[in-house]
């Protein structure tokens, strides 16, 4: 990820008042994971890719049942915390590629060829697959098509 990212990250995330922190490098991301991702941060993403709560859950590690319980409550354990971290680079990097946000979530959301037929969206409840997907916007803002 550039330096350039990293705010990027933060504002899809809700910005340093739901963060409560500047994200300025991966020691940030580490440190943060530690601490608990706050449920505003997870909100703030969904809007920013125009996700229901049902299509997030997807993405992550827990149940819909128990995203709508948690509302409010503590931060996310360590697990979610990073994985909504890591959908949030995807986001940053490919917003960054296709330089602009509805682009990116038109893209987001086409099956692609280069990804076995699947939508990129549904690659990014894993961590292997979210790494497909970061390898492909490199491609693509390197102009090689695969």
């Amino acid at each position: 990820m550039t330096s350039l990212e990293f705010p990027a990250v933060s504002h899809i995330l809700g910005g340093e008042e739901i963060l409560q922190c500047n994200l300025d490098d991966y020691f940030d991301f580490i440190e943060l994971s530690d601490r608990g991702l706050p449920t505003q941060a997870l909100a703030h993403l969904a809007e920013y890719l125009q996700l229901s709560l049902s299509q997030i859950a997807r993405l992550l590690p827990v149940s819909e049942r128990t995203l709508q319980r948690h509302k409010g409550s503590k931060p996310f354990n360590r697990l979610v915390s990073e994985q909504i971290l890591h959908i949030a680079e995807v986001t940053a990097r490919g917003t960054e590629v296709f330089g602009e946000r509805e682009k990116f979530l038109c893209w987001l959301k086409q099956p692609s060829t280069a990804l076995a037929g699947k939508t990129p969206l549904e690659l990014l409840g894993s961590h292997f697959g979210a790494e497909m997907v970061l390898d492909e916007l490199g491609r693509m803002e390197h102009g090689v098509f695969s």
